[in-house]
């Protein structure tokens, strides 16, 4: 809900995610959200997962640090903390620091390294930063569609042609 309208629909972007994480081991995509009527928020997957595993399995909802900075804003907010841990990926270029209404909200739950999150199973904030020097948001992929640029090893292969073919993002607004 705090998003703005996506280019494409939910079926076609689900898609792409699927395009992308193939030939991942151990991840796979889930729909439930598309499923769900109405807004879909992300405490009520979190509550979800928490029910289906458990209440003792360490949980993790991965963020970039563009949605991060808008989390004081989230729907039952601080009922996220009690359901999983938050794992903020820092881009390169992108660091600023935390806002009053941020800083306040996570408190001292920030811990530094993945072994420290997994003591528990919920609760905690870990940033991390990719190891990539390049600095690729969807926003700097959709705007090079636009512009007709080359997205090429920016994306995995299977999505930019998905992308390609079906025209997606290059001429939307």
């Amino acid at each position: 809900p705090l998003r703005q309208a996506p280019q494409v629909s939910p079926a076609q972007r689900f898609e792409l995610l699927k395009l992308g994480i193939a030939d991942t081991p151990g991840i796979i995509a889930d729909d439930r959200e598309l499923r769900r009527s109405g807004p879909s928020y992300s405490v009520e997957t979190l509550a979800e997962l928490r029910s289906e595993y458990g209440q003792d399995v360490p949980l993790a909802m991965v963020i970039g640090f563009d949605a991060f900075l808008k989390l004081p804003k989230w729907h039952k907010v601080r009922d996220i903390f009690a359901l999983a841990h938050l794992v903020i990926i820092d881009r390169p270029g992108y660091q600023m620091p935390w806002p009053q209404p941020l800083k306040e909200l996570v408190g001292n739950r920030e811990v530094d390294s993945v072994a420290a999150l997994m003591e528990s199973p919920n609760g905690g904030v870990l940033t991390l930063t990719l190891p990539s020097m390049m600095s690729i948001s969807a926003t700097y992929v959709r705007a090079r569609l636009k512009a007709g640029e080359s997205v090429r090893y920016l994306l995995p292969e299977a999505v930019e042609k998905t992308i390609l073919q079906q025209g997606f993002y290059q001429t939307c607004e």
